[in-house]
């Protein structure tokens, strides 16, 4: 079976964490992964008028950047699905979890 599970945060620090719990739950399990991608993470910047009324020259820049990177696992026991499925990942970060090839 080879699953693969796409991480997803705005907090480095925490995808760093939650990356390393992943990699440390395969080599307890002994299935075998595929390196941690990391995918350019995406930045959205922003203008805003600091005043509504007068001064048009003057804003504020503000951007939102967004983390991702995904992990490829292959194991031949399900028991390493439930134990992924019941992981704790630290907050602020979005974990999905996708099958992509069963035998």
């Amino acid at each position: 079976m080879k699953l693969r599970v796409v991480l997803k945060s705005f907090n480095k620090e925490a995808m760093n964490l939650a990356s390393e719990e992943l990699k440390g739950l395969c080599t307890k399990t002994d299935s075998v992964f595929g390196g941690l991608v990391a995918v350019p993470s995406r930045i959205k910047k922003y203008c805003v008028l600091r005043s509504p009324h007068v001064d048009k020259d003057s804003r504020e820049h503000f951007e939102l950047r967004l983390h991702k990177r995904f992990l490829d696992i292959k194991t031949n026991s399900p028991l390493v699905l439930d134990t992924l499925l019941k992981l704790e990942l630290p907050s602020g970060v979005a974990c999905s979890l996708k099958i992509i090839e069963e035998k």
